[in-house]
């Protein structure tokens, strides 16, 4: 029987963290194969709500690049 435990940190906390380390700034399939190690059962759909979200509430800023790569960086509050 396989149990699934409640993670102490949420995603979106783990996202930034990592981007933090970054020097603020990753490519986006970078920052989900970063984060599948954390949350292994994270999915796409899962990962660009997630980045939507961050989006929305001013934490970080999605950019396209090139032909399906997004650079995300933090947004610097002042």
């Amino acid at each position: 029987m396989d149990l699934k435990t409640w993670k102490t940190r949420p995603a979106y906390y783990v996202l930034l963290e990592m981007l933090n380390k970054k020097k603020g700034a990753m490519v986006d399939t970078d920052l989900f194969e970063a984060l599948k190690e954390e949350h292994p059962d994270l999915g796409a759909k899962d990962f660009n709500s997630l980045l939507m979200r961050l989006e929305v509430g001013g934490k970080i800023r999605v950019t396209s690049m090139s032909r399906g790569k997004r650079r995300v960086e933090i947004v610097q509050q002042k």
